[in-house]
Parts: C-alpha cells; structure tokens; sequence
C-alpha cells in the first residue's frame, strides 16, 4: 500500500496525576504519515504541542517492538487500538482514515491507577509475580542443567505459549470485570506445565491468586474479550489451568 498523509482529530485523555481530575483534551494533527505507527504519531503530536508552548502528552513506551509491553493504550475503545495480535506499537496509521477522530484513553482499571496522562501504574502485575511467579533454585553450583530433565514437547510447547505473554494489561482493561486472571493464568502455566516448576506448585498458585485479590482485580465470568484482544492470543485455557492448580493445591493444604 502506498504511503499518504492524512489529517486526524485526537481526543486524548489528560490527566497530571492520580489524585488529579482529567478530562478529554482535543488536538489537531495535519500530515500524519500511514507508514507511521502510533507512537510515531504521538510523537509528531508532542513535538507540535512543544513547539506551541504546551506540555506534551505522557505516554509509556520502550522497545517499540511487541516485546515490552508498555505501550498500554486504549484507541477508539478498544486495547492496542483495531488491529488484532499487536500492541500499540505495532499498530500504524494506515489503520486510520484521513479526517477520523481517534480517542486515546488510559487503561480502564481501579488496579491500575493514573499516573500521568497515558501512563498508568502496572506495579501490581510485578507484586502478583514477586508473590509466586518464579521458580526457586540453587545457584551455589550444584544445579542440574535444564537440558538434563526430559519434558515432553506437547507440555513444553503449552509453557512456551503461556510464557509469551508480556504483561501489558490488556487483558484487565479489557475485561468488564478488570479481571488478572489470564495474565496470572498465564504465569502459573508457564511453571506448572514443567518439572522445574512442581516443587512449589501449590505455594505458587495459592500466593499469586491471594495476591490479585489484594490487589482488586475483578473475578473471571468466563466472557473471553481478555483472549480475543490479547497481543500475544494467551489462550483461555491458562485460566481453567490456574483453577486446578489453586483448586488443588486448596485440597491439598486441607489433607
């Protein structure tokens, strides 16, 4: 497809902090190239608001390559914007019309609190992961090279899939519910489904759960918008895995 310039109304979410009241703000963005990808864009627009005295639109970003996650935004109510299996980042203006208006929301989330703008606070995805996603060994030298313990292909491959997910968020704005639990679906399976990670399999499941209560995420109905609008297609049946994990490790504390 040939490359255009086209002409775009922004409504972008602004908001200096989390104790602050935002509002949407509305700019004008001319010559907008559609090989551009949205950051791209946002930074054309942060550079024209520098240039005419204002303050600039906070955004997250960093690798800008699908891998990092942090470009969490939500585009015309939808997470990472209407493209399919990419995040934001990876989302270029080509998707757009000349003369749209986009709107540019935070993530929708009471666990995600504002910070700036764009910029939402995510730290309770790393306090839900510091509570079990991890696995424990000893790194005194006496350790066993991973490549000495057999583990089937069909197990290995489910705990490649699991382990994709980056943790960008996208399946908690997306959910009616601002519910965690594909993303902590997906970083129980990553373990659970290798013999590195049975040892602490039951602690694991029980801690990292209790932790995304604390942390106020909604329950799962079983809706599926979190799989569907997730960048890296984290399947559902990661959920149904947590649940018999914690469901197992429950009985087992019971015993």
């Amino acid at each position: 497809m040939a490359s255009k310039n086209i002409n775009i109304t922004l409504k972008i979410w602004r908001q200096k902090s989390s104790k602050a009241k935002g509002q949407i703000e509305t700019y004008k963005l001319n010559d907008v190239s559609t090989d551009s990808s949205f950051l791209e864009m946002l930074d054309q627009l942060n550079e024209q608001l520098i240039v005419e005295g204002k303050e600039p639109v906070a955004f997250d970003h960093d690798c800008r390559e699908g891998i990092c996650g942090m470009c969490s935004l939500y585009i015309n109510g939808r997470a990472h914007g209407p493209d399919t299996g990419i995040t934001t980042c990876q989302l270029h203006m080509r998707m757009f019309k000349d003369g749209e208006t986009i709107y540019v929301e935070p993530w929708r989330s009471v666990a995600f609190p504002v910070i700036k703008d764009l910029i939402v606070d995510r730290s309770s995805f790393e306090r839900i992961q510091q509570a079990g996603g991890f696995v424990s060994i000893n790194t005194s030298g006496n350790t066993i090279d991973a490549n000495s313990l057999p583990v089937p292909k069909y197990d290995a491959d489910r705990s490649f899939d699991a382990a994709a997910c980056i943790g960008c968020g996208a399946c908690v704005a997306t959910c009616k519910n601002g519910s965690a639990m594909l993303f902590v679906g997906a970083k129980i399976s990553q373990y659970a489904l290798l013999p590195q990670g049975k040892v602490e399999a039951a602690r694991r499941a029980q801690n990292m759960v209790a932790q995304m209560d604390i942390e106020g995420f909604g329950n799962c109905t079983n809706t599926g918008a979190c799989e569907v609008e997730c960048p890296k297609g984290i399947s559902l049946e990661n959920i149904a895995r947590m649940n018999r994990e914690f469901l197992s490790a429950k009985i087992g504390s019971e015993e």
